[in-house]
């Protein structure tokens, strides 16, 4: 038996002053190639700069408010109101942002209708949700846009440079927190020309803020990994010791990005009162955390206040909306990517499938059922504990097998086992043989300390010039070619040719990779 396809409605935004839309022209045929009828709202697109007529082009049809609320599937971006879910048919879906942690009475109000929620921002940190990661997605964004604001406040340049007319500092900017929105803005930063710090709880982001051409800033005290993918909260010993380094930096830098957010909680106060009384005069700071009550003292959400000192603090909680075509593009591709995991047919029909943890943890309400919160979803990647020692007077356990060699061991026996070998051939070999194993060890021997000392951090922009490096078989090829016969003079020949090629591809490839990092 056949069923119509449902019908799915892209609504306009109710929330003051939101520019995003759930569907973009772009992201339309998408949902139709699905199976769905979808009819987006008049004027839903407009403040991104998405026209009727874009949408109709692209297979949706317009229509007004009351027809797009009556739909099958509803898309929106913020939490809806209490009218819009009195609007919505019964056993309606409703796909937006709604913050089920910290919004409580906003999920007993869905429950209370006979329809079924899902949170946009409820993805489970798993590696194949990541397409459907709508925070990510607008946290690259409003990083990007917080430096963008904070170099429009500063009013001054963010390279230095050195003129006719004296030399300029470049600017100093300090990013607490290196999560998808630290990285955006430490590598937007960076690509201003500013000199860049960082911070985080997580000693492990280090060496992706170092590859944007950062500094880490180690506060020096261990904290517990967390199990689901979001941040958590910090130790009283790691605050004390933030708290220091923070009214350091704040003396020396002109400019604080903060991202630091806790689902579910307020957001952790970073900078007092205190901290940004130390800043210069004309001094920039930008809390990324002001709608969830601003990890800076003297933020206002919404607002860019200036404090008696000449520090501006930048509380706008709408960073991602400033940049409303791209936010848009990037918010309905994620919920294209959550209709393609819903709609497994191509008949246009939503099927929620509760053994899936990523639609089981993203779903706050099923047919005016409570669902929220969902069961645990650990995503760690941390080891296992060590089992400990068996208490005196308990069976004993099985017999453990005799342990295996650690790497470095067997690296160590290998190394003896090939050096004994070597020794052997040679002590029973004629003196040519000789010359050509031991120009074979000096190579292998010099290979192996030149590219094995490159940091693994460089291997991607500096892979070219490693290989170039690893061209010192030439060497070994011009002592050869004329030690042997026809066949060693072939070989000898081929090996400079091909280990040539490598060099100069290798160097001018290196050079390519290296403009594109230099800075006009």
């Amino acid at each position: 038996m056949s069923h119509s396809p449902q019908r799915l409605g892209v609504v306009a935004e109710s929330a003051p002053g939101e520019t995003r839309v759930a569907a973009t022209p772009a992201t339309v045929p998408q949902l139709v190639s699905l199976g769905y009828e979808v009819i987006v709202e008049s004027g839903a697109g407009s403040r991104a700069g998405f026209t009727d007529d874009a949408y109709a082009r692209t297979g949706a049809r317009i229509a007004g408010r009351e027809e797009t609320w009556d739909t099958d599937v509803v898309l929106k971006v913020n939490a809806p109101s209490a009218d819009e879910i009195a609007a919505l048919r019964e056993g309606a879906t409703l796909v937006s942002l709604i913050g089920p942690a910290a919004n409580a009475d906003l999920v007993d109000a869905l429950a209370r209708r006979p329809i079924t929620a899902l949170a946009m921002d409820a993805v489970p940190r798993v590696s194949r949700a990541q397409s459907l990661d709508v925070l990510s997605s607008m946290a690259n964004i409003a990083g990007y846009r917080a430096v963008i604001e904070a170099a429009h406040a500063f009013g001054r340049l963010f390279t230095g440079q050195v003129t006719a007319a004296g030399k300029v500092p470049p600017a100093k900017v300090l990013v607490a927190g290196a999560g998808v929105a630290g990285l955006a803005a430490i590598a937007t930063a960076s690509s201003l020309g500013a000199v860049v710090r960082a911070t985080d709880p997580r000693p492990e982001v280090a060496e992706q803020v170092r590859s944007l051409g950062a500094e880490f800033l180690d506060v020096g005290v261990a904290q517990v990994a967390s199990t689901d993918g979001y941040a958590r909260e910090t130790s009283r010993d790691y605050d004390r010791r933030a708290a220091e380094m923070y009214a350091e930096q704040a003396a020396d830098v002109d400019i604080v990005i903060t991202t630091a957010l806790i689902p579910g909680r307020p957001a952790p106060r970073l900078l007092t009162a205190g901290h940004v009384a130390r800043m210069r005069p004309g001094s920039v700071v930008v809390d990324m955390a002001a709608a969830q009550g601003g990890n800076v003292e003297g933020t206002r959400p919404g607002e860019a206040v200036v404090t008696g000192n000449g520090v501006t603090i930048i509380g706008y909680t709408d960073l991602a909306g400033r940049l409303p075509a791209q936010a848009s593009q990037l918010y309905g591709t994620n919920v294209v990517n959550l209709m393609k995991l819903l709609t497994p047919g191509e008949d246009g029909r939503l099927v929620l499938d509760f053994d899936d943890i990523v639609q089981r943890a993203m779903t706050v309400v099923r047919d005016g059922e409570k669902t929220w919160p969902p069961p645990p979803v650990p995503v760690s990647a941390a080891p296992a504990p060590a089992p400990s020692a068996p208490v005196r007077g308990t069976a004993a356990a099985p017999a453990a097998s005799p342990p295996t060699p650690s790497p470095g061991r067997r690296r160590h026996l290998v190394t003896a086992a090939v050096a004994a070998a070597l020794f052997l051939l040679t002590a029973f070999s004629p003196n040519a043989l000789i010359e050509h194993v031991t120009v074979f060890v000096l190579s292998i021997v010099i290979g192996y300390y030149v590219i094995g000392n490159v940091h693994h951090a460089l291997h991607t922009p500096l892979m070219s010039i490693t290989n170039a490096i690893s061209g010192i078989i030439v060497v070994g090829a011009l002592l050869q070619i004329g030690q042997g016969g026809t066949v060693v003079a072939v070989l000898s020949f081929v090996a400079i040719l091909l280990a040539s090629i490598n060099i100069v591809g290798g160097f001018a490839v290196t050079r390519r990779m290296l403009g594109m990092f230099t800075r006009s």
